[in-house]
């Protein structure tokens, strides 16, 4: 999983998969047992604790920078496998985070699919849902953020 998420890092990024999975991991320990209902289970936390890794670190690299230019973002397929940097990854965290508010299971099968690769059947089972389901939430999440990300865009723009 962490190397599928850092095959999708632009090719200079300084966090490897290894690093990924080993904070990833000390925060999925927390230093106790942890009670995994199943395999998809244990994925869509760790999907969640990775989004939360990547973000750390794109604040870390952006406050080094202190602040850098502001990236024009375009949100399509593409974006959401393709290669990403510190803003973009900050970028759409936050519009999960808006997206959250809004309607958390949306938010949650964003995390699962894009920072978690985990299948449709797969989140289905996590969240207790009809496969039918986790694809209109894909669908209008997707549409969703596209619309907050353009939305950022033209208030970047002027």
């Amino acid at each position: 999983m962490a190397a599928r998420i850092m095959s999708r890092e632009r090719p200079e990024h300084t966090l490897q998969a290894t690093a990924l999975v080993h904070e990833a991991y000390i925060r999925l320990s927390g230093g106790k047992d942890q009670d995994w209902r199943n395999r998809a289970h244990f994925f869509a936390l760790a999907s969640h604790v990775m989004r939360q890794v990547l973000v750390d670190h794109a604040r870390r690299t952006r406050s080094a920078k202190r602040g850098g230019a502001q990236h024009r973002i375009q949100l399509s397929e593409a974006i959401l496998v393709g290669s990403q940097d510190a803003d973009r990854v900050l970028t759409i965290s936050e519009a999960m985070d808006r997206l959250a508010k809004w309607d958390p299971r949306q938010c949650r099968v964003i995390e699962m699919r894009f920072f978690g690769g985990l299948t449709e059947q797969e989140i289905a089972e996590v969240l207790g849902v009809d496969t039918r389901t986790v694809k209109r939430d894909w669908k209008m999440a997707k549409a969703w953020l596209k619309g907050e990300l353009t939305k950022r865009q033209v208030q970047d723009d002027g």
